[in-house]
């Protein structure tokens, strides 16, 4: 996620730098055949495009390009969203253990430190899952190799840890360090937390309609293509500056709704997963006095 407060010009150009450059080469091809014949091409811009037909269309355009990164953006919130829950369950489950389970004995604190761990490991796990990339470091480094190897071997290793949290819960009762009651409200705290992950789930793995990704695509630069066969007339020899410009704002209207609709993609615009786990990480396991990593700082204005 990008968090300085300096624009990136040079970053947004770089994202849509080629196709401006194929528009700016077709506004110049406009503007020498509209030079070069003027007659011929002032008699085919009248019958063919009149300039309110191009204001309809760009106007259509707008709303169109609004609505969809409207969409975008709102799957990037609800992915923000479900990830301040996390951070909050996260945190309660640890209370709870630290609360409920307590350190009456070896065998207490043995518990209590075990579901507080398999947390801070579920959180860095399903980020990977999220963004695919691979789950075998954060497991490797905060589970026992014995329960990492266990835990990788599923499908959802994530879920599988949950799972494994809430056995851990039932054990404390079997055992009696805690009572139905507090059991109870620690499964409360899993559920909340599987609901989450439920709804980063079902984000990720249902992409926007498939109207939504083609048809703005296909229609900007069919906007493109005509704006400077509209303008040439009004313009003259500025028609590519200023057709360029204008095919700027659409460009990167549409670049803005690609980059939102995967909040959980590994890259510059995306949530910063990694400095939420690890924020987790550092509550968590300083509740069990435990040694916690350093939190993540930007590198140049992203944090991931």
């Amino acid at each position: 996620m990008i968090v300085t407060t300096v624009p990136r010009f040079r970053h947004i150009f770089n994202e849509i730098w080629r196709p401006l450059l194929l528009t700016f080469i077709w506004d110049v091809i406009v503007t020498f055949v509209y030079f070069a014949q003027p007659e011929r091409y002032t008699d085919f811009q009248s019958s063919a495009l009149s300039r309110t037909t191009l204001t309809l269309f760009g106007t259509v355009l707008v709303l169109f390009l609004g609505f969809r990164s409207n969409a975008a953006y709102a799957r990037w919130w609800e992915g923000r969203v479900l990830w301040g829950l996390m951070i909050n369950a996260s945190r309660n489950i640890s209370r709870c253990a630290l609360s409920f389970i307590g350190t009456a004995d070896a065998r207490a604190r043995e518990l209590r430190d075990a579901i507080v761990t398999n947390q801070a490991a579920y959180v860095h796990i399903l980020s990977c899952q999220l963004r695919g990339t691979d789950r075998a470091g954060p497991a490797n480094r905060l589970l026992r190799p014995t329960d990492a190897e266990r835990m990788l071997d599923r499908t959802n290793a994530a879920n599988a840890l949950l799972n494994e949290n809430g056995r851990l819960i039932a054990r404390a009762r079997a055992e009696g360090y805690i009572d139905t009651i507090q059991q109870s409200r620690m499964e409360a705290v899993n559920i909340d937390i599987a609901n989450a992950q439920g709804g980063m789930e079902r984000i990720k793995k249902t992409p926007l309609p498939m109207q939504y990704r083609l048809f703005p695509q296909l229609f900007v630069r069919l906007f493109c293509i005509l704006l400077p066969v509209g303008i040439a007339p009004y313009l003259g020899i500025f028609t590519p500056i200023g057709s360029s410009l204008i095919a700027l704002m659409f460009l990167a209207a549409l670049r803005i709704g690609d980059e939102l609709v995967d909040p959980f993609a590994n890259t510059a615009h995306d949530l910063p997963l990694s400095a939420m786990c690890t924020t987790i990480e550092i509550d968590l396991m300083e509740s069990i006095e435990q040694p916690a990593p350093a939190p993540i700082e930007p590198e140049k204005g992203v944090l991931w």
